[in-house]
């Protein structure tokens, strides 16, 4: 995956409630072969910040890849949301949005699974390009449990109507709404998905939202594979390559790699260190990269950059999942990690930007 940056025209501006905007960006051809994506990605986006510059924020895609439509992004405000309240207020059709290209592993393996999406709040802008890309490519079943504060918070709410009337077979929602129901309880949302034990599952929305929904999973016995969660923090850093934010970077690696104390660990135990370079080979987009190089201390990123590799990557801080890698051999540890959870990494998820060697081999991949 390509990471230069890109600046797309801002062509539609739909305010979809009244704290949430859809923002439709035209892909000029010369880059639309940066801009393949599936359903479930998100992009970062540059919004203009007086303190740092960039203000870097992750947005789902909620437009779907099939048909080689435009890309869109739904944005909804936050209380003390700066950059999703600056792109609600200013952002506006002629406009133009710097982003990088999409990125994220919240995406089905098959679109022809069986699929149990939960979706709170603004968390079905990647749920519905999942279940638009399904209806269209896909043959299986589609259940959406769709949670918000009252009907007009109800993001889609016209859209979702519509694809359920003409897919009666294969689509049904559920609505449920705190102002009618209240929020919705562990046990109640236990027994909606026992019925769907079968399928993969979709949860994305609000952290709390979340923690229960995963939890009632777990607690009915969905395996990991089947069993996925987005989840985007504010990123730190700014990874649009400004020569300022390069400087910074590049003496925080500095940093980590001479000073223990200035970094975070995150992976538990005292493994060793590789005594010499690293054999490290690499998945990446259908080609496999082989090395036997790689520096202990080094971050993989790092590594493959030096290497002329276009890894993907969003924030360099260990804060996004867009520089997921999956362990095949060998171990790594990272130096900070705000995103993977204990699931992910018994999964062997690891973030590329943070993960350094423990062992003389790794093998990995970016699929």
């Amino acid at each position: 995956m390509d990471t230069q940056s890109f600046e797309l025209e801002v062509v539609d501006v739909v305010e979809e409630t009244a704290d949430a905007h859809s923002i439709t960006l035209a892909l000029p051809e010369v880059d639309a072969e940066h801009f393949g994506y599936r359903p479930g990605q998100f992009l970062t986006v540059a919004v203009p910040s007086d303190q740092t510059g960039v203000a870097a924020r992750c947005y789902s895609l909620s437009s779907s890849p099939v048909g080689g439509g435009p890309l869109t992004i739904t944005v909804k405000r936050t209380a003390d949301g700066y950059a999703s309240n600056w792109i609600c207020d200013h952002v506006r059709e002629g406009d133009t949005l710097r982003v990088l290209p999409p990125s994220g592993i919240f995406t089905p393996a098959s679109l022809s699974a069986d699929l149990l999406l939960f979706a709170g709040g603004s968390g079905i802008t990647p749920v519905i390009s999942i279940t638009r890309t399904a209806l269209q490519q896909g043959t299986g079943r589609i259940v959406l449990f769709y949670a918000n504060r009252d009907e007009r918070s109800v993001i889609f709410a016209e859209e979702l109507t519509r694809l359920a009337a003409e897919h009666p077979d294969r689509l049904m929602v559920v609505h449920w709404l705190e102002s009618v129901q209240g929020l919705p309880s562990a046990e109640q949302m236990k027994a909606f998905a026992s019925a769907y034990q079968s399928y993969d599952a979709f949860v994305c929305g609000p952290a709390p939202f979340m923690k229960m929904t995963v939890s009632v999973l777990k607690e009915l016995g969905f395996p990991r594979e089947r069993r996925h969660q987005e989840k985007f923090i504010s990123l730190g850093g700014n990874p649009f390559g400004d020569l300022h934010d390069v400087e910074v970077a590049e003496h925080e690696i500095e940093v980590a790699q001479t000073d223990p104390d200035e970094v975070t660990e995150v992976v538990d135990g005292d493994e060793p260190q590789p005594q010499g370079p690293v054999h490290l080979e690499v998945e990446l987009d259908g080609e496999q990269h082989v090395f036997d190089d790689w520096a202990p201390g080094t971050k993989l990123l790092d590594h493959l950059e030096a290497k002329g590799v276009k890894a993907p990557y969003s924030c360099r801080e260990g804060e996004c999942s867009a520089c997921a890698i999956r362990l095949l051999e060998g171990e790594v540890k990272m130096l900070h990690n705000d995103v993977l959870d204990d699931d992910d990494l018994a999964d062997g998820i690891r973030l590329g930007c943070q993960a350094v060697p423990v062992t003389d081999t790794v093998k990995v991949t970016y699929s």
